[in-house]
């Protein structure tokens, strides 16, 4: 089984041929559209981070050109101090995983892991958590997944949880619910979000199980958490849940 271990990151600088085109690709689309849905500023989440300006679309035209591209060309961009360059990377494993054989998508796993440290923004987990640990999870078991999701780490939680839709996907919900009960204490907006998020694609598959669960918990949820959750719900039952004060349990029946 795969799990998570402190290895050193190294820097290859070599220039190919292929990352001088991919870039020289990049330099057409910089800046096309303001930073507008990430916060940057002192002491926010993606204060480390930089941004070129380009648009998805475009990057995903990219790598559909790139989807070849060589682990040590690859870890260019993957360890890149810019969004955009390690979203591209990123894309380009996606599609490496997805068309790949067993033994390939467990390196191409192994990679990601050694790598998660530069997965460290919402649209960089978003973007590839659940096609490539969702995905090998559902395959082989979920340690992995509950390993990040008791890590320190925002990130990882993240990970942990967007993972999940993988799942949910393929109608089983336990494992949304497993996780998202571990956050329900948790202080970071991010995870609220991604928490909420995933709990109403869950109730997508069974909305019976999910008004379970915000029986049971809606009382000491985070707000955002269970606005996400609740968003799908007839006008009636998100009424309801939001009437619900925090500490006292809501009083509808979980039949």
């Amino acid at each position: 089984m795969l799990t998570i271990h402190d290895i050193k990151i190294t820097w290859d600088r070599k220039m190919t041929t292929n990352i001088e085109l991919i870039r020289k690709q990049l330099e057409n689309h910089y800046r096309e559209t303001p930073i507008l849905f990430f916060k940057t500023n002192k002491g926010d989440y993606a204060e480390h981070d930089q941004f070129l300006g380009i648009k998805v679309p475009n990057l995903r035209k990219i790598a559909k050109q790139f989807y070849l591209l060589e682990v040590d060309e690859h870890r260019i961009f993957m360890t890149s101090k810019y969004n955009e360059e390690r979203l591209l990377a990123l894309i380009i494993l996606v599609d490496q995983y997805q068309k790949a054989k067993w033994e390939q998508k467990k390196k191409i796993v192994h990679y990601y892991l050694r790598h998660i440290d530069w997965i460290n923004n919402w649209n960089l987990v978003d973007s590839s958590a659940h096609p490539i640990l969702g995905a090998y999870s559902y395959i082989t078991d979920t340690s992995l997944l509950m390993e990040l999701s008791s890590s320190n780490k925002l990130w990882e939680k993240r990970i942990a949880i967007v993972a999940t839709w993988y799942f949910i996907k393929r109608g089983q919900v336990e494992l949304t619910y497993q996780i998202a009960e571990q956050y329900l204490n948790d202080q970071e907006d991010l995870i609220h979000k991604a928490t909420g998020w995933m709990l109403r694609e869950a109730g997508k598959v069974n909305m019976h199980r999910l008004n379970q669960f915000l029986i049971k918990h809606a009382h000491h949820m985070p707000r955002t958490m269970l606005r996400y959750a609740i968003e799908k719900m007839n006008e009636e039952d998100r009424g309801q849940f939001l009437r619900v004060k925090p500490g006292k349990k809501h009083k509808k029946s979980a039949n």
